[in-house]
């Protein structure tokens, strides 16, 4: 919604400063310039990428269009769970949540949380460190650079689609002065003709400068940036697990591990501790 509000803001000021200062909005129209200019983008995106990389851009753009996936209320299910398992951990033992960890889609406890139970990165994350802290001989440190590296690559890979994007926003610019050459290239083998059609001919190469540091910078430039905060949100929910499993693993009990959870998150979406503690008596309480 954002992204779509501001290219509503961006083109309209353009083309309405324009149209106000007297300019003629089909002067602008030039689909032949904007052939070259995109054709030219994507013909080198394409060459530049490999196909992974292209099936990441075309899965990764609609998120720029929607809101974010990770709000408190999704924050809150993810601590409730990992309260709930801390606590069955401290009960029983690690063995107690073996056959919920092996099979989450089928378990009771998973069940309570929806919005975590779909997520499949989110519960593979989980699911699989739960599963090394039951079987494995791992301790604290091990496990954490391990988590360390693996959201690390997680991230990475998140910045494939963004720094592709990036690329081909800041070519552009050039495309629409290879566009605008040929427009006077154009104009130059024109000259005899008359000084209305020399000048129709000269606006036309000059609008290809002008699509070209449009499209970069006004359409395709915001959305690797909106890619990019769209990956450190991923990135921030897998750090809130990460550090209160290893402190469950550092034998801290399960309120204080939920509470370091939840100082990892952003201020924006991080529940005051009141608030998470009044959902997690909710969650005893049924």
């Amino acid at each position: 919604m954002f992204l779509i509000l501001g290219y509503i803001i961006a083109l309209g000021a353009i083309f309405g400063g324009f149209a106000l200062e007297g300019g003629s909005i089909a002067a602008l129209i030039q689909p032949y310039e904007l052939l070259m200019i995109a054709g030219g983008a994507f013909g080198a995106f394409f060459s530049a990428t490999f196909p992974r990389t292209f099936k990441s851009v075309l899965k990764s753009l609609p998120l720029a269009f929607k809101g974010s996936k990770y709000t408190k209320a999704v924050y809150m299910e993810l601590l409730g769970l990992l309260s709930e398992l801390f606590s069955r951990i401290r009960q029983g033992g690690l063995m107690s949540i073996e056959s919920d960890v092996d099979d989450p889609q089928s378990s009771e406890l998973f069940k309570k949380y929806p919005r975590i139970l779909t997520d499949h990165h989110v519960l593979e994350f989980l699911t699989d460190y739960l599963r090394l802290m039951i079987g494995g001989n791992l301790g604290a440190f091990e496990m954490e650079n391990l988590m360390d590296v693996d959201i690390d690559t997680h991230h990475r890979e998140q910045e494939i689609p963004i720094h592709a994007l990036a690329r081909t926003a800041d070519g552009m610019p050039a495309f629409g002065i290879v566009a605008a050459v040929m427009g006077v290239v154009n104009t130059m083998g024109s000259v005899d003709k008359p000084p209305a059609v020399l000048g129709a001919l000269i606006a036309a190469a000059l609008v290809g400068t002008f699509l070209g540091i449009l499209l970069g910078y006004a359409v395709v430039s915001p959305l690797a940036a909106r890619l990019g905060d769209r990956a450190g949100e991923s990135s921030k929910i897998f750090e809130c697990i990460k550090v209160a499993l290893l402190a469950t693993m550092n034998a801290y009990p399960p309120q204080v591990a939920v509470e370091f959870g939840r100082k990892v998150l952003f201020s924006t979406e991080r529940p005051s501790f009141q608030e998470l503690d009044a959902h997690l008596r909710d969650l005893k309480g049924r």
